[in-house]
């Protein structure tokens, strides 16, 4: 990989952002390389960890790809290459964390906005500078609308308003709000303790049924999670759960 570093480590893969010169700026290279990764995951991962090198998380696109993209269909295709990571994300079976620092701008913010658990520090800049560029932030606003709701959607996207990490507190885009980086790392831990501690089959289909949620019809909803319980009552997951519960142990769950 030449814009990511991997560290697997106890069911969970450490994914770091590593253009530190741009401040992680989301180039066509790291796409592709973000997409390899995810398409290859296996069971043995149970969450993701997303941060990034250099005291900053994701200043957006590489305006240098945009540059060399030549003409509105190649313009077209690499933005809508980005739309389709952030659906990939969106759509992992593992828990997807955030580590945000820094620039969280355009394609990070929307990064950020497809996270299951975002923790961010406070000083970190948050924001969607495209209009202020005469862009549009055509791939992430859906996702930022089901993140915080169209009214400050639309706010943070016609202003292009910068914001800090405990504004981005209150508004619902991260979850936990730190100081300092061991304060970071020490509340990654827990959640990553957390996470463990839950069956990854079980973890999976919960957060599929949630997403479905936003977008199907109730009834469709219900039914599916009805037939997926009856399954993980039954199940190889479900048994040991409950057979821990009893025995007042920990439960043993297969990667």
């Amino acid at each position: 990989m030449n814009t990511l570093l991997l560290e697997p480590h106890n069911g969970v893969l450490h994914i770091t952002l590593n253009r530190p010169d741009s401040r992680n700026a989301m180039s066509l290279e790291m796409v592709s390389e973000l997409r390899t990764v995810l398409a290859q995951l296996d069971t043995q991962v149970r969450a993701v960890v997303i941060s990034g090198a250099g005291g900053h998380f994701c200043a957006g696109a590489d305006v240098k790809d945009m540059v060399k993209a030549g003409g509105k269909d190649g313009l077209q295709a690499l933005n809508r290459a980005f739309g389709t990571l952030l659906q990939a994300v969106e759509a992992l079976p593992q828990v997807v964390i955030v580590v945000l620092q820094g620039a969280v701008l355009g394609g990070g913010f929307g990064l950020a906005c497809v996270s299951d658990v975002a923790i961010a520090d406070h000083q970190a800049q948050f924001g969607l500078p495209e209009t202020s560029l005469g862009l549009l932030p055509a791939q992430i606003a859906p996702f930022v609308v089901k993140r915080i709701g169209l009214t400050q959607a639309r706010r943070l996207a016609l202003t292009a308003a910068r914001f800090d990490g405990v504004e981005a507190g209150r508004l619902g885009v991260v979850h936990f709000v730190e100081t300092d980086s061991q304060a970071l790392a020490e509340r990654l831990d827990e959640v990553l303790g957390q996470v463990l501690r839950c069956a990854p089959g079980a973890n999976g289909r919960t957060k599929a049924l949630l997403l479905a949620s936003v977008d199907e019809p109730l009834e469709v909803v219900l039914d599916r999670g009805a037939a997926w319980f009856a399954e993980a009552v039954t199940g190889v997951e479900g048994i040991e759960g409950t057979q821990a519960f009893v025995q007042k142990r920990k439960p043993r769950w297969a990667r």
